[in-house]
Order: C-alpha cells, then structure tokens, then sequence
C-alpha cells in the first residue's frame, strides 16, 4: 500500500477542467515508461480530486464525462500516463544530474577549443560550469540549455562549435567493413569505384573527428585514407 504521506501529485487537465490523483512518484514514474506496474501498486488514495490540498472531490459525473468511463482503475491510468507526475527532491536532483551529464556530453562532442583544434575533455567542461555557477533546469531539455550555458563558459574557457567534413578511401577488401562504420554519421557523399572500393565523405562534430578516425582504422586495420576536406 503507499503511504499517503510520502504520496506525490498526479494531475492532468482537459477539457478545461483539472483532476489530481496521489501516487507514489517512483512507480508512477515507472508506469510512465512503458513498465508493467499494477495501478493498485501506483495510486494511494481511491478518489479523484479536482484539489487535494483543499480535499476536493471531483464528481463521478465528471469524471465519466471527461475520460469516458466510469472505471476508476483507467481513470487512473490516463491520469498517470498522460498528466504530469510531482517529482521527489530526489527525483528533481536526479534529473538535473542527468541533464548536466547531457549538456557536458554535448559540448564534448560537438566542440573544440580552438587554440588547439582538440576537444575539451569532458572534466574541463565540468569543471567550468562548476567556476561558472551554471544552473541546470530540469524544466527543460539539455539540447536547450546548451547554447545559453556556452555563453557563461566562454570567458572561461576558449570554446567553439565545430563540423568537419572528413573524406575516407577505403580499398575493397576493407569497404564492406568500412561502410557501416561510415554510415552512422551524417554522409555527404558516397561513391563505389569499379574495383570495389569506396569513396565517402561524411560530416561529423569537431569533438567525435578522433572517434570516427579510430572506428574507421579498426575496420579497415588501417589501411584507410582519411582527410578532412573542409571545417566549418
């Protein structure tokens, strides 16, 4: 059984009206993601509320009339499902730790320091968004703190977004290996010689050049031509 106590808000609106169920935010949470949970083992009160502070009901009739049915178990599902789930302070810690692993990961990959043309290990970053004070919202997506977050880094660390275009010739007894390898990226171009081998071009971040070089020289046990034609 839950315990009412530790419960967290479930809610949704429609049709300009607002409900509120109390759950346990793990298992709602998890229930959310597409896991087999048992809504009995989700839901800590067998009420629908319009405001549980308040200890308002919502009326049957409503309720009937907004989900269409009258069996309380699939109003709690689409409640769950579909509504918006209160998170723990543990669970907005979490998210925000999980965020700022993103955003550091992105800035990894996709930018260079441009004094060197190498990508800045991924403690660096972390270590200036320390110096920074950077705040991660846990409102919004890590691609969406990116760009604002780069902007409080920069006077600490020189930083730069980068593509590169990255040509590879690869002989036939390698391009079988080779062309999957390639294709994971984003491929500009893609040319097969008569003899069997390939002639791709592909553009990548700045900070995953190193990876690409390294995947590709272990299929084709390097022997590969590798050349990056254009940085931009």
């Amino acid at each position: 059984m839950v315990d009412v106590d530790k419960a967290v808000l479930a809610r949704i609106d429609r049709n300009g009206q607002h409900f509120e169920i109390l759950v346990d935010c793990d298992k709602a949470l998890e229930f959310k993601r597409g896991k087999q949970v048992a809504i009995r083992d989700i839901v800590a009160v067998d009420d629908v509320f319009k405001d549980v502070k308040k200890g308002e009901k919502a009326s049957l009739h409503d309720v009937q009339k907004i989900f269409g049915t009258g069996d309380i178990d699939n109003v709690f599902r689409i409640i769950v499902r579909e509504g918006h789930v209160q998170l723990t302070t543990k669970h907005l810690a979490k998210d925000r730790e999980e965020k700022k692993k993103q955003v550091i990961n992105i800035i990894h990959r996709n930018a260079v320091d441009p004094k060197t043309g190498y990508p800045h290990p991924p403690q660096r970053i972390e270590a200036a968004m320390t110096e920074a004070k950077v705040k991660i919202d846990e409102n919004k997506s890590a691609e969406e703190q990116v760009e604002e977050i780069l902007r409080k880094l920069r006077p600490i660390i020189p930083i730069k977004f980068e593509v590169k275009e990255i040509q590879a010739i690869v002989p036939p007894q390698h391009s079988a290996r080779a062309f999957p390898v390639a294709k994971k990226y984003k491929v500009l171009h893609e040319e097969w010689m008569n003899d069997g081998s390939l002639k791709i071009i592909v553009e990548v971040p700045a900070g995953i050049q190193e990876e690409l070089f390294s995947e590709l020289n272990k299929a084709t046990h390097g022997e590969i031509d590798l050349k990056v034609m254009r940085t931009r």
